[in-house]
């Protein structure tokens, strides 16, 4: 039985009260190197329901060692710790499995991060009002890891690394950008102007022809691509004169 199937076999059975079969695979994937929160924090249950407490605080233990975060085996392991009287320590179990689960909910709560990454994103246009591009940089990625706000703050990490000279990680950014969002088309008139910048004018035609093939009013994409295309005629016949 797979690694994957036998987790999935010993959960159906620990969740059907059948502890007995399910201590049995559970202690086979710990042999098998499969040491997950989860897998402990079952046994810990087994263990408690057999009165083996022991047993159940040194598995409830294990699962928090592996995730600190995980507040099933902190609630396990403060339980036990009641009942065998030891209620400070237990208390003290508790109290921490609150503090993450408060800090775990925050985490995950979308309105915290895009509070945090407004405020790093803030900081990032501070560094760069005073030509600290490293460290916008850094402030942009932090925004960039907590908001939704991705096609906007992706644009500013492009301008840093185009500023310090690294061309290569603007145009990684921008392609990436692109491909994730097709639709955007800041990006494809950034990486026009780019590749135009760079003297890849055919290269900066394809990029604002996209562009208009998806915006076909864009008044700006025609108005580069008008420039870029005569720039390449006169390039043609510089190359190739009459």
């Amino acid at each position: 039985m797979e690694n994957d199937e036998l987790f999935q076999t010993a959960k159906e059975l620990f969740d059907a009260d059948k502890y007995a079969q399910a201590e049995t695979l559970l202690n086979q994937l710990i042999l098998q190197n499969r040491k997950s929160p989860h897998v402990f924090q079952m046994l810990g249950t087994i263990y408690y329901d057999q009165g083996k407490f022991t047993k159940a605080i040194r598995a409830f233990r294990r699962a928090i060692e592996i995730d600190p975060s995980f507040t099933d085996a902190s609630l396990g392991l403060s339980i036990i710790l009641n009942d065998l009287g030891k209620y400070e320590e237990g208390r003290k179990v508790f109290e921490e499995a609150q503090v993450m689960l408060q800090k775990k909910s925050a985490e995950d709560d979308p309105y915290v991060n895009e509070k945090l990454a407004l405020k790093h994103d803030e900081l990032g246009e501070l560094y760069v009002h005073y030509n600290r591009y490293k460290e916008a940089l850094d402030q942009y990625f932090k925004a960039l890891s907590l908001s939704t706000r991705r096609p906007e703050i992706t644009m500013k990490i492009v301008d840093c690394f185009k500023t310090l000279g690294e061309y290569d990680k603007a145009f990684k950014e921008l392609r990436d950008l692109i491909k994730q969002y097709p639709m955007f088309i800041g990006a494809r008139l950034k990486l026009g102007k780019f590749h135009f910048e760079k003297g890849d004018v055919i290269a900066a035609i394809e990029a604002w022809e996209g562009v208009l093939e998806r915006d076909p009013e864009n008044a700006e994409a025609a108005r580069l691509l008008k420039q870029a295309q005569a720039k390449d005629l006169t390039s043609f016949n510089e190359i190739h004169p009459n």
